[in-house]
């Protein structure tokens, strides 16, 4: 492997694990904003919500399209380029343990995201009968 190629790598392998606490980051942020809404938010802070829940919505979206994509060349070059000869073959239990803790992070952070569509989509309807009875 070329110099030039081995620091692409490493570049993506860094922005992979960015692109992991961004999608978690994310997900927190969404998750407190949602939390302290309130049960009976003025306009101004359901249209706030609105704006970061969508803000955040592209965020994760792109860390997750990381995380699949430059999880690919990170996996393709793993014994090559991480593979640590100290730990050896007992990095592939961790590794296991490591993705399904991951999977499971994610699959929760779905649910979660799902939840808090929801809470969006009712609040953009009332918005938009507030707008109507204004007019």
């Amino acid at each position: 492997m070329s110099s030039y190629l081995a620091l692409l790598l490493m570049m993506n392998n860094y922005l992979h694990d960015v692109a992991t606490a961004l999608l978690a980051a994310s997900g927190c942020v969404i998750w407190v904003l949602w939390h302290h809404l309130g049960s009976a938010p003025n306009l101004e802070t359901q249209r706030y919500f609105v704006r970061m829940y969508y803000a955040m919505t592209r965020l994760a979206r792109f860390s997750f399209a990381w995380i699949i994509l430059g999880g690919i060349p990170r996996t393709i070059f793993y014994t090559e380029f991480e593979w640590s000869n100290m730990a050896g073959r007992g990095q592939i239990p961790a590794l296991i343990v490591k993705h399904i803790v991951a999977f499971i992070l994610v699959g929760a952070g779905i649910m979660l995201w799902r939840v808090v569509r929801k809470k969006v989509l009712e609040i953009e309807e009332q918005l938009m009968e507030d707008q109507l009875h204004e007019e």
